[in-house]
């Protein structure tokens, strides 16, 4: 039976008086943290509160979270949005099969060099797969997670969810194109599959990104992640994951967690999320109406408040 989170309503301000990404992050710290095994780029806000990690999904970048380090800071946490392994500015290697344990594991490695013996976590899309992971294999160091638009790797035993417009090979195809063909148009045809409204997607976003595919390291990554020019293709590669059944996840997950889920997501929208919530014991489950894959950008207010409130069992 599902469980369904209910929110306080948040007061809301238009998208077009959210100004630039350079001025939501005024009064943030960009540095890089090494640790044991990999260095990462974290944005953090606030000094005090319990430990909040925000990871972006395939292909992105800390200021996916630029719109709502601020208010959760504001509401009690230590807030990091980070670049995911192989992303960004942090550790781009070692380039292995199974990408989302690492990914993983990378993320226990910060919290170690940050001296949090544990943190909650929201992760979107892909990020929403490394915290899935996580909480399987660290639940000792995992609060409260949250699954946004991403539902981890688990073999589902249902499989005939209703489909919303853009799913199938479309990700996979805008994504490998922006990469072989790195222009402002690419990329903004990848980022706007993100967002329920294009005119949501700012070109300041899609020049942050291309940006970033001007850097070779990063560059060199993200083609690896999306396996550009690679013997196995990007769906191939998903098979070398380690999963989970749904028998696996009912007996072994332990954190309490939230499936956050949009109605316009691409591809799998709401039905599929609410399942997940059924097989992820005791998890709660939020519906945001009128987002696509991008709720923390395109809806932030509401976003956030329904981080708060779930992690503050409000």
């Amino acid at each position: 039976m599902t469980t369904t989170l209910d929110i306080k309503t948040p007061t809301v301000k238009p998208l077009s008086e959210w100004k630039s990404v350079a001025t939501d992050l005024l009064g943030t710290q960009t540095r890089i943290v090494q640790g044991k095994e990999f260095y990462h780029r974290v944005i953090e806000c606030g000094t005090q509160g319990e430990p909040l990690l925000l990871i972006h999904g395939v292909g992105g970048h800390a200021e996916t979270y630029a719109r709502n380090l601020h208010n959760l800071a504001n509401n009690g946490f230590h807030v990091y949005a980070i670049d995911a392994l192989y992303h960004g500015f942090s550790s781009k290697g070692p380039q292995v099969d199974n990408r989302t344990e690492k990914q993983a594991d990378a993320v226990a490695d910060l919290l170690q060099a940050l001296g949090h013996p544990w943190a909650h976590i929201e992760g979107e899309s892909m990020g929403g797969a490394i915290t899935f992971m996580f909480g399987m294999k660290y639940p000792q160091m995992s609060g409260k997670l949250i699954l946004n638009t991403g539902a981890g790797s688990i073999d589902l035993k249902k499989t005939d969810f209703p489909q919303n417009p853009g799913g199938g090979d479309t990700l996979q195809e805008l994504s490998q194109r922006s990469i072989l063909e790195p222009t402002f148009e690419t990329v903004r045809a990848r980022m706007e599959w993100l967002v329920n409204d294009p005119t949501r997607m700012t070109d300041e976003m899609v020049d942050i990104r291309l940006k970033l595919y001007s850097f070779p390291e990063i560059y060199e990554s993200i083609k690896w992640v999306y396996r550009v020019g690679q013997p196995q293709n990007w769906a191939q590669a998903q098979t070398a994951q380690r999963r989970y059944t749904e028998e696996e996840v009912k007996e072994q997950f332990k954190p309490q967690a939230l499936v956050f889920w949009t109605n316009q997501n691409p591809g799998q929208g709401p039905a599929f999320g609410e399942y997940v919530s059924n097989v992820i014991p005791g998890a709660k489950f939020y519906s945001m109406d009128d987002a696509a894959h991008w709720p923390q950008w395109e809806k932030p207010e509401e976003h956030d408040q329904v981080l708060i409130d779930f992690i503050k069992g409000k």
